[in-house]
C-alpha cells in the first residue's frame, strides 16, 4: 500500500488532537472488534480518558501522524510515573522492576513506555508506524536509553510490526491463565538495529 503523501508526523501539541487519539483508539478496542477483526488485524486492549493523555503528553509528548486534519496515527508515551493513572497497567511496571535488561535492572535505567501504537485500518502496511517510529525515536534516544512495552501474545500483528521496526523479545510471561504477554524493547544504542 502507498502512503499518503499528506501525512504529517508530529507531537501531539492541541487538545484536539488527544480527541482524535481517542477516537481511533475506540474504533480499534478488542471490544469494537469482530473475534477475526481481532486476529487479521491486532488491537488494543486499554481506553484512556483525556485527562490521563493530557497528563502524559505534558511530561513527554505523544507521537502522532495526521491526514485531513485528522488523527490517523498515534504512538502514545508513559514514563514509570505514569503507573499509577491507570490500575490495569500496575502489573507490568511492577513486572519492569523486577527484570533485567544487559546485566542491569531495568529500573537503574531511564526508560521510555510505548503505551500503545495505532494506526487507521486503510493505512496500515504502508510506511506510518516506520516513520512514527522514527520520530519517536529521534525525539527521546537523547533522554532515554531505551522503549520498552508489553503486547499480548494474541496480538500477532502488533508483535510481528515491532519486532520489524527493531524491537527484541525481553520475555514472555503469564499473567493469568492462558493470558501471556510479551515484554519487547527498543534498544536505540544498539548496535547492527535493522530499521
Amino acid at each position: 500500500m502507498e502512503e499518503q503523501a499528506s501525512i504529517l508526523y508530529k507531537s501531539c501539541d492541541l487538545y484536539e488532537e488527544l480527541k482524535g487519539i481517542l477516537h481511533l483508539q475506540r474504533l480499534n478496542h478488542s471490544n469494537s472488534l469482530l473475534q477475526e477483526e481481532r486476529e487479521a488485524e491486532g488491537f488494543l486492549t486499554c481506553l484512556h480518558t483525556i485527562e490521563i493523555l493530557s497528563k502524559w503528553n505534558a511530561v513527554a509528548p505523544h507521537i502522532i501522524a495526521v491526514q485531513d486534519g485528522s488523527v490517523v496515527g498515534y504512538l502514545l508515551t508513559m514514563i514509570s510515573d505514569a503507573s499509577q493513572d491507570m490500575p490495569i497497567l500496575r502489573p507490568m511496571f511492577q513486572l519492569f522492576q523486577k527484570l533485567e535488561y544487559q546485566g542491569k535492572p531495568i529500573s537503574n535505567y531511564d526508560y521510555i513506555i510505548v503505551g500503545q501504537v495505532c494506526v487507521a485500518k486503510e493505512l496500515r502496511g504502508s510506511n506510518v508506524l516506520k516513520n512514527l517510529y522514527h520520530l519517536y525515536e529521534n525525539q527521546y534516544k537523547e533522554k532515554f536509553d531505551f522503549a520498552i512495552t508489553e503486547i499480548s501474545t494474541k496480538n500477532k500483528r502488533s508483535i510481528r510490526a515491532h519486532l520489524k521496526h527493531g524491537f527484541e523479545k525481553l520475555l514472555i510471561h503469564e499473567v493469568t491463565e492462558g493470558e501471556e504477554w510479551c515484554i519487547v524493547i527498543l534498544d536505540w544504542n544498539k548496535k547492527n538495529r535493522i530499521v
